[in-house]
């Protein structure tokens, strides 16, 4: 049984903005639900659910419906080095400041 979570308000309000861009998607693209939850292999309450933002559906199935809409590539690149700005900057940060070539050992001859 998977252990209860309580995520944060920034959470919600981001999965309920994500579900509402999902369901503006769907109906750009004049899809009923019925046809996303099969193309999805999921229901139409859970497509439902995930439309409100439900932070309790699995991260495979919100992949499931965009794939479905043709927009699994935004959520593959969603972490990718090029967006990931604070990541760059600390790893620019840990660099070091002089770099020195190693000492060649001495021989004994």
């Amino acid at each position: 049984m998977p252990t209860p979570h309580n995520p944060s308000v920034a959470v919600r309000r981001a999965l309920r903005k994500f579900g509402g861009d999902i369901q503006d998607a769907r109906k750009r693209r004049r899809l009923p639900m019925s046809v996303i939850a099969e193309r999805a292999f999921t229901s139409r309450s859970t497509l439902q659910r995930i439309e409100a933002g439900d932070p309790g559906v699995g991260i495979g199935i919100y992949a499931a419906v965009l794939q479905s809409l043709g927009l699994l590539d935004e959520l593959a690149n969603a972490a990718d080095l090029s967006r990931d700005s604070l990541g760059q900057a600390l790893a620019s940060a840990a660099l070091p400041k002089r770099i020195r070539q190693p000492r060649m050992a001495k021989s004994d001859g």
